[in-house]
């Protein structure tokens, strides 16, 4: 099994930065993909970065040039920077990493979320 702990979430002004964290239990070694989601009050969950085999990454509209997703293999963690924070940016983040497993299918595993709150 894996659990995805996630830390790095707080209060900042707009225009601020964060660098959130989410570490693996454990080594992954057929990763799908990985990326991280956010949801604000009353708003359905979004997906905000990913980052596929091969390190393709794709972002919302929202966050592209403002946001970076990447990772660290030695220490089995995926961040997000973020950039140029806005009031909207505002939300509970979550990680997710989806796993291929034997008979190519995948098992998704979710981080616990991390508030980040922007004032503006």
């Amino acid at each position: 099994q894996v659990q995805l702990v996630e830390s790095g979430g707080g209060l900042v002004q707009a225009g601020g930065s964060l660098r959130l964290s989410c570490a693996a239990s454990r080594i992954i070694f057929s990763i799908y993909a990985m990326g991280w989601y956010r949801q604000a009050p009353g708003k359905q969950r979004e997906l905000v970065a990913v980052m596929a085999s091969g390190s393709i990454t794709n972002y919302a509209d929202s966050v592209k040039g403002r946001f970076t997703i990447s990772r660290d293999n030695a220490k089995n963690t995926v961040y997000l920077q973020m950039n140029s924070l806005k009031p909207e940016d505002t939300a509970v983040y979550y990680c997710h990493v989806r796993v291929l497993r034997q008979g190519n299918y995948t098992t998704d595993y979710w981080g616990q979320g991390t508030q980040v709150s922007v004032s503006s």
